[in-house]
């Protein structure tokens, strides 16, 4: 017998009595006439392109989390009209061997204006615009493995009503 997948991939196996506590994103996948808008953002692993995408803040709801992720990194405003899925995935940095693991809710939506005035968040470079064969050829250069399998999906057409991401008021509530 081998050892299990995760050992022979390089990831460790935590024991049992250790929180797993995965990391929540949220991602815009912004399309426009056949071309998805992708960031290009300095990193610990070097230059890489992502989805206008980040951390869920405390106090916010996925879509508001994903709505401020998207005015940050591409300083145009955006609504998000539909769930395109929920990911799960664990990589390891290559700079600091970290390893993650992510749940990633991906929505798309209508993107808005650009906000006069409005910084790019630190360590973002630019906003592009790529087709989607030039995002499946990027690959190497992605932050993240779910980039293309979240273009794939909303391609296919899979859209989730919003109001399947509940979100309790409590998590609303200001924080004392």
């Amino acid at each position: 017998m081998g050892e299990p997948d995760a050992v022979r991939q390089g990831f460790i196996i935590r024991p049992m009595t250790t929180r797993w506590t995965p990391h929540v994103t949220v991602a815009a996948i912004i399309e426009r006439e056949g071309r998805f808008m992708l960031v290009e953002e300095h990193t610990a692993d070097g230059l890489r392109l992502n989805n206008a995408a980040g951390h869920l803040d405390p106090g916010e709801s996925a879509t508001q989390g994903c709505s401020r992720e998207a005015l940050e990194e591409t300083a145009h405003s955006f609504t998000p009209t539909a769930l395109v899925g929920v990911y799960l995935t664990r990589s390891r940095s290559n700079s600091s061997g970290e390893d993650v693991t992510y749940l990633r809710l991906a929505f798309c939506g209508e993107l808005g204006d650009q906000v006069p005035g409005q910084a790019l968040d630190t360590g973002i470079v630019r906003t592009v615009w790529m087709t989607p064969q030039e995002v499946r050829d990027s690959a190497d250069r992605h932050r993240s493995p779910l980039i293309v399998r979240c273009m794939e999906d909303y391609l296919a057409g899979r859209r989730y009503p919003l109001d399947m991401v509940y979100t309790s008021p409590e998590v609303l509530a200001t924080q004392g």
